[in-house]
């Protein structure tokens, strides 16, 4: 944006404006309304009708995520305008489709109806496979609300197709809960349940995989701790064995003398006994001193049991933490992805978001990995 200002090129720094509007759409909505606010103040000072219409449909979005629904429609109105005037394909679909959503939240269902039965038609002629799932869920679910059960059925249908053409697992748990919603509706429960089923499955096999992912980082990671506590011990092991060694040598060594010294000085005087008694001493001190060594040795060991102890404690601890504590921000990822694919967003708009999501992610599971590595803490916070 500095550049642009060196350059004096106004345009282009409206469009910078736009793209920073975008990165704080899903952090802050008021300021990402103030930089829509002033791309579009610049986009009409130098009537550039594309990135009105576009900053138009920005500020219509972040107002609907507000809930401030009739401020949302008035400008998806006005895009709309603007890019039929451009004959933007996409740009009228996109609002058209929105118009339809704001619409269907009011519950002002026919207006809701007439626009997203439009914005049905342009997405096919321009085979917008996404937008088309898209609207088909919305349409269905103001069928639905209708009660004009076949026409919701018809439209589930057709979008389950374009569903599983697109390969959109969230997209397949919304479609399969709707129909759980329309049978429930139709008090075909038996079916409804079956639809609940499903449901279940597949939010149980998602949870499942990612579950699962997770404990395998963990037992890869407890396993290489194991190796490394294991590795410490059987040097500690070696080492003690040395010293045991060395102690029971010199004992050994002493044993002998004493003897020969016993055989050889039977007849000696009160300095000889005097010197074996020495010697003997100096036995007992070794034999306490390899004493000490083996009840250390025991200490070690039993404070090295403990330490994975622990660390098993803490492993159940750990899968539990995951699965609360980061599923939201995979959760959040997968809702990130899911607008870059009905191309709502561009990929480089969220990136940042995606950022901070990997980022909290990497710092939670570094938190935990400290936990586990340190044996003060009681638990996972």
């Amino acid at each position: 944006m500095k550049l642009f200002q060196q350059l004096g090129d106004a345009v282009g720094e409206a469009k910078v404006l736009n793209n920073i509007g975008n990165l704080w759409r899903e952090i802050d909505h008021e300021k990402a309304l103030d930089y829509y606010l002033r791309t579009l103040k610049v986009a009409e000072k130098f009537k550039q009708k594309d990135l009105v219409a576009g900053s138009l449909l920005n500020i219509g979005n972040t107002y609907m995520q507000n809930k401030q629904y009739e401020i949302a429609l008035k400008y998806y109105k006005k895009s709309r305008s603007l890019f039929v005037k451009l004959n933007n394909p996409i740009g009228i679909t996109q609002s058209t489709q929105n118009i339809g959503v704001i619409y269907n939240r009011l519950n002002n269902l026919t207006d809701a109806e007439h626009y997203l039965l439009e914005a049905n038609k342009m997405a096919r002629d321009n085979s917008l496979n996404h937008s088309i799932a898209a609207i088909n869920m919305t349409l269905s679910s103001i069928y639905i609300k209708k009660k004009q059960f076949d026409k919701a059925e018809k439209y589930l249908e057709e979008g389950l197709g374009f569903v599983k053409l697109l390969n959109d697992e969230r997209k397949m748990y919304e479609y399969i809960y709707t129909q759980h919603e329309l049978e429930r509706k139709r008090n075909n429960f038996k079916k409804a349940l079956e639809y609940l089923k499903q449901v279940y499955t597949y939010d149980s096999v998602n949870y499942k995989k990612n579950l699962a992912s997770n404990i395998l980082l963990v037992q890869q990671t407890l396993k290489q701790q194991q190796t490394q506590k294991e590795n410490e011990l059987t040097i500690q092991s070696q080492r003690n064995a040395k010293k045991l060694s060395l102690a029971i040598g010199i004992v050994a060594v002493l044993s002998f003398f004493v003897i020969f010294l016993l055989i050889k000085s039977n007849k000696r005087s009160k300095e000889s006994n005097q010197q074996l008694q020495e010697l003997n001493d100096e036995i007992i001190t070794q034999k306490n001193k390899v004493d000490r060594i083996n009840h250390q040795l025991e200490e070690l060991i039993a404070e090295r049991t403990k330490d994975l102890i622990i660390k098993n404690q803490k492993l159940s601890e750990y899968s539990s933490h995951l699965s609360h504590q980061i599923r939201g921000p995979v959760a959040t990822l997968k809702g990130l992805m899911m607008l870059v694919e009905e191309n709502m967003v561009q990929s480089n708009e969220i990136a940042p978001q995606i950022k901070k999501c990997v980022d909290d992610i990497d710092t939670k599971i570094m938190d935990i990995n400290d936990a586990l590595n340190d044996p003060t803490k009681k638990g996972l916070s």
